[in-house]
């Protein structure tokens, strides 16, 4: 007897467990497809996991509970066969209902941010369907006078699309469905956000998401493509602007946050020194540079130092128990920094110098001794 009750009273509780877990409850019907399987499939940032199989029933009805955390939305997707017969966006709590015709297209209802989602695809197949039979029809035309009005038929549909989808996401900057639009192709090698300014986009929706999302893996991974953007984007404008000036910018901050400027100095000679503040890089500052840029700097030379210390404090400690005389800075990306491939460091520490406004490529400078030996030639 006492078993008995302990046996009901164990699958109350595993009842109630089950109840308790944070999940979203999806009630589909796949016309016209008794007794056929339908697969569920999770979104893990860029592939799909599969999460289990389930089998409609004489109706085409079947049902499916998913694990979704509190705060992290996941996206599902439903598959018959290679079909995709449904997608959606589920937050913790929600009972949706999903119909999908024969013909593979669906109607949700119980979620909004599903039915974002089902539009955003449609909008985005819709934009797919109108390249390739641009593409087909330029293919028969190729070589001809009519090839050009072609081409400039496909140039303004994906610009069309791409104002669209730009509108898209200024208008849903804290909906999850601003994602995958964010991440679309025309196709393989093409994305539709391929500008290199558009990683100001990426930026500021990732932002956006964070203070709603902060623990969402699609959250992290957009911030993570985010901050990809913005270093292509900070290097190719210094680029641009090291054909002006001679050599690559720099702006960072200095011990009191200020940021300077490498082109702010107006030296003849300026050594770009990139290092980090470990014990031996540390002292050279004080046994090798010290020395040279007393020797030097009233004849013309100053020293923009770069250090990629991910720990600001400590850099800072270092700096101002040093009191070094020339512009010291620090970038806490550290060999993340875009300035690691603009300047081509391989290790630290790295010297480079600027002579009369434009970077030295041979100068041969790897230490305090041909430094100097330099500088004596140069600063006379």
């Amino acid at each position: 007897m006492k078993t008995a009750r302990f046996a009901a009273l164990a699958a109350v509780v595993l009842a109630l467990s089950c109840c308790s877990r944070p999940s979203a409850r999806i009630d589909g019907v796949l016309k016209d497809a008794p007794e056929t399987d339908v697969i569920v499939r999770l979104l893990d940032i860029n592939k799909y996991q599969t999460l289990d199989t389930v089998k409609t029933d004489a109706a085409g009805a079947y049902a499916y509970t998913v694990p979704v955390e509190e705060g992290k939305p996941e996206f599902v997707y439903l598959f018959n066969g290679d079909q995709k017969i449904a997608s959606l966006l589920l937050q913790k709590g929600d009972k949706v209902k999903v119909v999908t015709e024969a013909d593979g297209t669906w109607t949700v209802e119980g979620s909004p941010e599903s039915e974002k989602l089902r539009q955003v695809e449609q909008d985005y197949t819709d934009f797919l369907v109108k390249m390739v039979g641009l593409r087909e029809e330029y293919a028969g035309v190729d070589g001809t006078p009519e090839a050009r009005a072609v081409q400039a038929k496909m140039s303004r549909t994906y610009i069309d699309y791409y104002r669209k989808a730009v509108s898209y996401i200024l208008a849903n900057p804290y909906s999850l469905t601003s994602v995958p639009v964010l991440f679309q192709t025309v196709d393989e090698g093409f994305p539709v956000f391929n500008q290199p300014t558009d990683a100001l986009h990426f930026r500021n929706i990732a932002d956006s998401l964070s203070t709603v999302y902060p623990e969402s893996r699609y959250v992290k991974a957009l911030s993570k493509e985010a901050a990809r953007r913005n270093q292509a984007l900070e290097m190719g404008q210094r680029l641009e602007l090291a054909d002006e000036i001679g050599f690559v910018d720099i702006e960072l901050p200095d011990v009191t946050g200020k940021k300077v400027k490498l082109s702010e100095l107006d030296s003849r000679v300026v050594l770009l020194y990139f290092w980090a503040a470990t014990d031996e890089m540390k002292m050279f500052n004080l046994d090798g540079l010290l020395p040279i840029y007393e020797a030097f700097h009233a004849r013309g030379f100053d020293i923009y130092s770069v250090s990629f210390d991910v720990d600001k404090t400590s850099w800072a400690t270092v700096v101002r128990n040093q009191k070094l005389p020339w512009t010291q800075v620090c970038d806490v990306r550290g060999d993340q920094s875009p300035i690691f491939g603009i300047y081509g460091i391989t290790g630290l520490p790295r010297m480079a110098l600027i002579v009369d406004g434009e970077i030295v490529s041979d100068s041969g400078i790897t230490d305090e001794v041909s430094l100097r030996q330099y500088l004596s030639k140069v600063l006379k």
